[in-house]
């Protein structure tokens, strides 16, 4: 994928994790974008572990590990917070 499609792709991840597990969290558009990438990093690192898959592009198996490497990151983030 390139730099572009990382950015779309950030940002529709960023959104999703952001509409499933809403409160309070840091940022506008931009720090929804990084959310986003470094969820789709995360997610695809346990998906290779876990011999699920990777992210590989604009495909559903790769948006539902990216949301989910997205949503364990807002996980993370919160729980430093308290």
């Amino acid at each position: 994928m390139g730099i572009l499609s990382w950015i779309v792709m950030g940002l529709i991840v960023g959104l999703l994790a952001k509409f499933i597990m809403p409160g309070r969290d840091p940022g506008g558009l931009i720090i929804t974008i990084l959310l986003g990438i470094a969820g789709a990093f995360v997610g695809g690192f346990i998906g290779s572990l876990l011999g699920v898959g990777t992210v590989t592009g604009f495909n559903l198996a790769s948006l539902l590990l990216a949301v989910g490497g997205a949503l364990l990151l807002l996980l993370l983030y919160r729980q430093t917070r308290r």
